[in-house]
């Protein structure tokens, strides 16, 4: 079977690329990009005119998702072609190995010139020591704020274009790479640009310990945005909120009273931020126009995960409600569909077998994605391989308190935690309810059972819940043991410090009854 495979895609790379030079590849993957603002309604709340070029002349997937809402998580799967439960990518700080392959290695391999510029996130060993703490002890039966309260900054004036700077130099050597790739254009290459907006900045005032809770910006950006469709989102109270969701809206500090104008202002700032990122995508577009080099180039647009930006009264990501889940994924290039909108559901580990295949690279090995190739190109003479009618995405990391488990499929979003038992399921349904706010799962039995079969199919998860359980007793123990007695000090001034010091000796018992058992 797997020889036949290997044979049908060499078929279809020698079809795709016979007679022809093979693609150039971009892509430019931004952090926290609510996919939901690539196409109608939503794209009419802020002006993104380069994103509005690649829908126009190429092919935009609406129903695209992060196979883990964190961003290491999820460009591990990104990089890999594989579920994040079996690389292991637990939370953003294991994910892959450093001398993992990736589908760009398997470009540079097979004759591309490569260089990945930017944001890449995706190894082991990353992000703050509080980020990997708060996920180890996400178990520990304590409630603590782990972040800022979102708040917005405005700077500059109408003339303050480049905030986000590092993201603009990173963009301005990409356009460098592309100029000197178009003086020497012996062999076809493959660019990979990553953006760290429209993710929200570090809250300076709260210390060098602070997580991204201020939305920052410009009035020249902020004049992109229309408000009067910016949207309010409706909230539960807070006794009808899922018991996981009451836990991330506590540690995201958000169970405290925000007025309209608060939310209004904030989601204002968040569509700015993502304003500029579609700028910086202008930038690659162009160059590739001005050095003639468009017209043989593949363009991908994605994204990590969402933003929340206030709905369901939590801000970030690390939830699979659709601000969060639902990432933008556009294509345009030589032999593929203009204007074309795909309603087939896809997530982000669908992007390595999809780019080997524009390639003409056979795809081997245990890959959980399928190449989108056969529903955006013109050409008919390749396999049609079928994607399954269903994405799963999964997170284990900080903020929510269970291994979390969606799956999408038709209609409906299942979402389940730990072992599928001990913590309430939810169900809910798209078509009718696209603000996710009618949990419907004791209503619909039968689609559950369906759905939770499914999953199971696709995922042992209740083993995966407890391998990840005991990775995080094993992993926290470890870096406690590591500290010996400045262990109470480092513990205590992380990013939870406000909550911890109002009990201390409480927090620590819960700790070691978490570890230990009984205390």
């Amino acid at each position: 079977m797997i020889i036949t495979l290997i044979f049908l895609f060499q078929i279809y790379g020698q079809s795709l690329c016979q007679n022809e030079t093979r693609p150039n590849i971009v892509m430019v993957m931004s952090d926290a990009f609510d996919g939901r603002l690539t196409f109608d309604p939503g794209s009419k709340v802020v002006q993104l005119p380069y994103i509005n070029y690649l829908r126009e002349l190429g092919t935009t997937f609406l129903n695209a998702y992060t196979n883990s809402p964190i961003c290491c998580p999820s460009r591990a799967a990104m990089w890999s072609g594989q579920f994040v439960h079996l690389t292991q990518s637990w939370n953003n700080y294991k994910c892959l190995d450093a001398n993992a392959t990736t589908w760009m290695d398997l470009l540079k391999a097979n004759g591309y010139q490569t260089k990945m510029l930017g944001k890449l996130d995706y190894t082991s060993g990353s992000h703050s020591v509080s980020n990997r703490v708060e996920a180890w002890t996400r178990d520990v039966e304590f409630l603590l704020r782990q972040e800022g309260r979102p708040v917005t900054q405005l700077v500059g004036n109408m003339s303050t274009i480049k905030i986000k700077t590092e993201d603009w130099k990173n963009t301005d050597k990409a356009v460098q790479w592309i100029h000197q790739n178009a003086a020497t254009p012996h062999q076809p290459f493959a660019l990979y640009l990553g953006l760290n907006l429209p993710h929200p900045y570090r809250t300076e005032s709260l210390g060098p310990t602070a997580g991204g809770s201020t939305f920052l910006t410009s009035p020249y950006w902020l004049k992109k945005v229309s408000s009067d469709s910016i949207s309010i989102p409706k909230w539960l109270p807070i006794a009808a909120m899922h018991p996981v969701d009451y836990y991330s809206t506590v540690t995201k500090n958000c169970s405290g009273p925000f007025t309209e104008e608060e939310i209004k202002r904030i989601r204002a700032f968040y569509y700015a931020m993502c304003a500029e990122a579609d700028a910086m995508l202008g930038q690659i577009i162009t160059s590739l126009r001005d050095t003639s080099l468009l017209n043989n180039t593949i363009v991908i647009f994605t994204a990590d995960h969402g933003e929340l930006a206030m709905e369901h009264r939590q801000f970030y990501k690390m939830s699979m409600f659709e601000g969060s889940s639902h990432v933008p994924l556009l294509f345009m290039g030589p032999r593929l569909m203009s204007g074309l909108q795909v309603d087939q559901l896809v997530s982000l580990v669908d992007l390595y077998p999809t780019i080997l295949d524009i390639a003409g690279i056979s795809a081997v090995g245990n890959l959980s994605g399928y190449s989108l190739v056969p529903l955006m190109s013109k050409s008919t003479a390749f396999l049609k391989k079928q994607h399954p009618g269903w994405v799963l995405s999964e997170y284990h990391g900080c903020n929510v308190n269970a291994s979390t488990y969606m799956l999408r499929s038709g209609r409906w979003k299942y979402i389940t935690y730990a072992d599928g038992l001990s913590v309430p399921s939810q169900l809910f349904d798209l078509r009718r309810d696209k603000e996710e706010l009618h949990n419907v799962v004791l209503k619909f039995p039968d689609v559950q059972a369906h759905l939770d079969m499914l999953l199971h199919k696709i995922v042992n998860y209740p083993k995966v819940s407890a391998a990840v359980h005991l990775y995080n007793k094993k992993a926290f123990g470890a870096w406690r043991d590591s500290l010996g007695r400045n262990y109470s000090q480092v513990i205590a001034n992380l990013r939870w410090h406000v909550d911890w010091q109002k009990d201390v000796i409480a927090n620590e018992k819960a700790i070691d009854r978490w570890l230990y058992g009984s205390v």
